[in-house]
């Protein structure tokens, strides 16, 4: 074996005795692993899970579950055969199903004296700052009241989010959230392969490097119920490995033996060495970016190298949309490829006046400034 798979063997090991005996767990489960067409949801599929988390919470972890499967526990009871494909039709749908979710969860763990309640988030809850504190309050005071979350995607009011596997996401939003420990991702497959699992020759990924591109792997889409697939949980695993919390994706067939020490199946994902703060966090993954710029070469060079540095106005070479001071705004190199994110230092109508005046050779003022401080720079 040669020295650096040695050492990604040990890198993997103690990330797996990470997650074995993480304090504050989130897990994500999937439509397809809770519900089906015709009979809806599968009571005893959330009662094994159920038995899963209750075992966790017994070794001494607080348990957050992220449930998907409200479009698909609707069906059922509205006699639906064929997921609807109309947003409003969805949501309506999944207003049904809300409620049957809501109600099975609570129903399964209350065969161990567990009381759960139900917290509809949108990835937009999130983006904002203040409605994101009082969620993050909110999941903090269940936990200290013995209440076990189950946490959904707003289906029934959200718009943009609905198409994207939105609680493959919205897991790994949550798990930066709440300063997880652990993220685990559970579906319908056991692990990730390089490509379909059932194609000839697939080969299981064990473990994902913190900065393995994953250039060879071939993610599909979700299945009849579910919105989210490889695709989507490779995003969401990414994400939540970038603000520093370790992920496991794996089935939910094996959640029992994913939730306890020594279990070597699945995919496990390496975090950032140290977490990202919550500002910066914003900046990258959630917040609506309003505007852009591009910049030249020398200053693409200069915030991709470390240590961070701030975007100069000196660097900018034109204005692509309009913003405010404030916004968060995309940075674009001269081809158009995004390079960063940031938090703009000025209006973009100020910024072209000051790009005007340097064209014109009658003003050097101002061009060292920062338009984007250190602080609040990102590069993707």
């Amino acid at each position: 074996m040669s020295s650096a798979g040695s050492r990604d063997d040990s890198r993997e090991a103690e990330l797996r005795d990470r997650l074995a005996t993480a304090k504050r767990v989130v897990i994500k489960i999937g439509s397809s692993a809770i519900a089906s067409v015709g009979p809806g949801v599968h009571r005893d599929r959330l009662e094994f899970l159920a038995d899963a988390a209750e075992a966790r919470m017994t070794a001494g972890s607080d348990v957050f579950m992220v449930s998907s499967g409200a479009v698909a526990a609707g069906m059922a009871p509205l006699g639906l055969e064929r997921r609807p494909r109309d947003i409003a039709s969805k949501q309506a749908v999944s207003s049904v199903g809300q409620a049957e979710l809501a109600g099975a969860w609570g129903e399964a763990f209350a065969r161990h004296g567990r009381t759960t309640g139900l917290v509809l988030l949108t990835a937009t809850d999130i983006g904002r700052r203040d409605t994101a504190r009082n969620a993050q309050r909110t999941l903090d005071k269940m936990r200290t009241l013995g209440i076990v979350p189950i946490i959904n995607e707003n289906d029934a009011i959200a718009t943009y989010e609905f198409h994207f596997g939105d609680n493959d996401r919205l897991a790994a939003l949550v798990s930066h959230l709440l300063s997880a420990d652990a993220l685990i991702l559970l579906s319908d497959v056991d692990a990730m392969y390089d490509r379909n699992p059932v194609e000839p020759g697939a080969r299981r990924i064990s473990f994902v490097g913190r900065d393995d591109p994953l250039a060879d792997v071939e993610a599909g889409d979700g299945g009849a119920l579910g919105t989210g697939g490889m695709a989507s949980k490779l995003a969401a695993a990414k994400l939540a490995a970038d603000a520093g919390v370790p992920v496991l994706l794996t089935s939910a067939e094996l959640a029992g033996a994913a939730v306890a020490p020594g279990f070597s199946g699945g995919t496990v994902f390496e975090p950032r060495p140290e977490r990202m703060s919550a500002r910066r966090f914003w900046v990258r993954h959630v917040a609506d970016a309003t505007g852009s710029v591009t910049l030249d070469d020398g200053a693409v060079s200069a915030i991709s190298a470390g240590p961070r540095r701030s975007l100069l106005v000196a660097g900018i070479s034109g204005v692509e949309r309009g913003f405010f001071k404030g916004d968060v705004i995309e940075l674009l190199d001269a081809r158009g490829k995004r390079v960063g994110r940031g938090i703009a230092g000025y209006d973009a109508t100020e910024l072209r006046e000051l790009l005007e005046l340097r064209r014109a050779a009658t003003e050097k003022d101002g061009l060292g400034r920062p338009l984007v401080h250190a602080d609040d720079l990102v590069v993707v």
